[in-house]
């Protein structure tokens, strides 16, 4: 089947070193190097690529300070999700001037690293989900499934903040594990303000272990999110697998089956677009 054209909903760079790089380290030979606008230029030459979403990698201001630094002259980078420490005082502060950059587009806690599962849920955040919705950000969820029964409260919470779960919650792919995740996930789709990334499934199995073994979570979320489903590479974390940018995409191409044209621009471009409001699209 011909590859679509991609809007690649999650991709990240990163410099070893830079302000506010802690990871990957060495631990992680794969991605233990600069990876940087030229590097995605050359690893989609053979995709019809529209644009990206770069996605902060580091709970650092600085290194959403570079992120947005790098992506003003860079017009493959359609939007920026950074990070901001959203329990500080100062983060409505914060929010607005980084909302006056034209490629934010939305925010992201890295959750997945918090102890506490309900930590999103805490009063303190409040001042800044109120800023994120003041400049139309989107908030950008990291989690596990021990997230999942929070995530339902924390939607019924922020009624009009468009949230994407990234990865699809990271189910347990790697030894096949679909409940609780299924039914949780599946709770999820019912608030219209939650969409879902099919982006980093691959790195949650094991080494070795094939791509079409994902094949019942792709199923289950698209059948879930239908057009609120969006496809991301997770690129360049994708590369642990020993995949190519190239390899994911007919990966995806094969898992999500015989879509007809409409859903088929939905999943690989249109939900992104829609999601984080480009080219005057808004989410629904």
């Amino acid at each position: 089947m011909k590859r679509p054209q991609i809007l690649d909903s999650h991709q990240h760079f990163w410099r070893i070193g830079g302000p506010g790089q802690t990871w990957p380290d060495a631990d992680w030979p794969l991605l233990h190097r600069d990876f940087l606008p030229d590097d995605l230029f050359r690893a989609t030459a053979e995709i019809d690529m529209i644009g990206s979403i770069l996605v902060q990698s580091q709970p650092d201001d600085r290194d959403t300070d570079w992120m947005l630094d790098l992506a003003a002259d860079d017009p493959l980078v359609m939007g920026v999700v950074g990070w901001v420490a959203l329990d500080d005082v100062a983060a409505p502060a914060r929010i607005a001037r980084l909302a006056a950059h034209p490629k934010l587009v939305g925010l992201r806690p890295m959750l997945q690293d918090i102890a506490d599962s309900a930590w999103l849920l805490r009063d303190d955040l409040t001042p800044a989900i109120e800023a994120m919705l003041r400049h139309g950000l989107r908030f950008d969820a990291l989690i596990q499934p021990r997230h999942l029964p929070a995530m339902a409260r924390f939607a019924e919470r922020w009624p009009q903040l468009p949230i994407v779960i990234d990865h699809g919650a990271k189910p347990r792919a790697a030894a096949m594990i679909l409940d609780p995740w299924r039914d949780q996930l599946a709770r999820l789709a019912g608030y219209p303000n939650i969409w879902c990334k099919l982006s980093g499934l691959r790195t949650e199995q094991a080494l070795g272990q094939a791509a079409d073994a994902l094949a019942p979570y792709v199923e289950h979320i698209l059948t879930c999110f239908g057009a609120r489903a969006m496809w991301g590479s997770d690129w360049p974390v994708l590369l642990h697998m020993g995949d190519s940018y190239v390899d994911w995409v007919d990966d995806m191409v094969r898992l999500a089956g015989d879509l007809d044209e409409t859903a088929r621009v939905s999943l690989f471009s249109g939900a992104a677009r829609a999601f984080y409001g480009l080219d005057g699209a808004e989410a629904a």
